[in-house]
Order: C-alpha cells, then sequence, then structure tokens
C-alpha cells in the first residue's frame, strides 16, 4: 500500500476519530430548538461540504435567522466537549501513525471540519506532533468531493498529488482524493455503513480498521485473496 508513497494524508472524521455519529445528535438539539424539525436525508444533502458551506447550506434550507458565522460559533460550543473528552480514535489509528513518522512519512489533515474543532481534538490526540499540514475545506475554494483541500495539503507538504495516499470513510471524501489525483484508502466506519460497496468500488484500498494493515489483511481493488 505505502510503495511509492511520500506523504499520507488524513480525513478527521469517521476516518481519524469515531465522531461522526456525534453529529445527528447536534443536529437534532439545534434544530428543535428552533421548532424544526429534523430528517434524516440531512447528512445526505451535506456530506463532504466544508463547516463553511454547510452553514450557508443550512441558513438558506432551513431559513435561519443566524449568519453563517453565527451558525458556526454556535456548532463549535455545542461540540467542543464532545470533541476535548468523548471523541475516540478509530482502532489502530496511534500506532500506525507511529510506525509512519518512524518510516519518515510526511503526513497532513484535509478535513471538511472546523479549526475550532480540529484544536479541540488535538488537545486530546496530539496530532499535530505527527502532522506536518492541518487543512479544513473552509481555507479552499470548494468542499469534498471538490479535490482542493486535498490538492493544498500536498502543496504544503511538498509532494506531487501522484505521490499521496489519503485515507477517507465517505464517498465524496474518497471522491475528492480520486479527483486530486491520488491514491486512496477508504476506512470502515459505522456512519457510512450503507456506502461500503460502492466505497469498495470507488477506493483502491479498504480497512475495516488500521490494524488490517499491519496484518496484510486490507481489501486491495482487483486482488481478491485480501478481500475482506
Amino acid at each position: 500500500m505505502l510503495e511509492q508513497v511520500k506523504a499520507v494524508i488524513f480525513d478527521l472524521d469517521g476516518t481519524l476519530v469515531d465522531s461522526m455519529g456525534l453529529w445527528k445528535d447536534i443536529d437534532i438539539e439545534f434544530l428543535s430548538a428552533r421548532g424544526i424539525e429534523y430528517h434524516d436525508d440531512l447528512q445526505e444533502k451535506i456530506e463532504g461540504m466544508s463547516f463553511t458551506e454547510t452553514a450557508v447550506f443550512c441558513k438558506d434550507y432551513y431559513r435561519l435567522e443566524e449568519s453563517v458565522e453565527e451558525l458556526k460559533a454556535i456548532w463549535n460550543r455545542m461540540a467542543d466537549y464532545k470533541y476535548r473528552y468523548e471523541v475516540k480514535l478509530k482502532p489502530g489509528v496511534m500506532e500506525f501513525l507511529d510506525c509512519l513518522k518512524e518510516q519518515g512519512m510526511k503526513l497532513g489533515i484535509a478535513t471538511s471540519n472546523s479549526k475550532e474543532l480540529i484544536e479541540a481534538v488535538n488537545a486530546a490526540y496530539h496530532f499535530d506532533s505527527y502532522m506536518s499540514c492541518i487543512v479544513t475545506s473552509c481555507s479552499v475554494k470548494k468542499g469534498k468531493p471538490a479535490p482542493d483541500v486535498y490538492l493544498e495539503a500536498a502543496r504544503q507538504l511538498g509532494v506531487k498529488p501522484e505521490e499521496c495516499l489519503v485515507f477517507e470513510d465517505i464517498v465524496k471524501g474518497i471522491e475528492a482524493g480520486k479527483n486530486a489525483g491520488m491514491k486512496v484508502c477508504a476506512v470502515e466506519d459505522a456512519y457510512s455503513r450503507s456506502q461500503r460497496e460502492k466505497k469498495k468500488e470507488i477506493s483502491d484500498y479498504y480497512i475495516e480498521s488500521y490494524d488490517d494493515i499491519k496484518n496484510n489483511s486490507y481489501y486491495r481493488a482487483g486482488d481478491r485473496l485480501v478481500q475482506i
């Protein structure tokens, strides 16, 4: 998987940390406080959007009175404690990061989340001790599935897109990595379980956990021998 790879770039939510599920609870609380009913298709509508794009969408879709910046501040406050104290790592993450660091691999994060919540989760897990860059989709023109955030991460890491391996948990994130011309490993996540076959179809690799890489038991496109 790591042959001819000079940099590894990770999505954050659902990829490094098991955080996707908490957003449904936040959305329900946020909308109910405004007398708005939550529908399960909301996450599908905003999937891949940057934090700012999500705020723009929700303001227009729900006709909210708050400004885009006010909405982002509210969501950051609602999620801050959870990211600092409740969000768990995906299985095998730290061992894999240690392994990559020992190999001298360049590492980065490219996320749709806000810089404030990245700072919150970093306070718990110190990802900045591994990562040479952390890029948010709010800092580029378009969120996922556009390639912008991954191309910017590669630029900051000083590598060519084709020299990068991306880890992602949702279809639009995988598409963003592929659109950037990078290899992509899809990561199993309960939130995107319904996308499992599509994720395997469009990615280069698929893992149930990062331990699969160590055990050489991951799915590789076109190779049935290691299919999981």
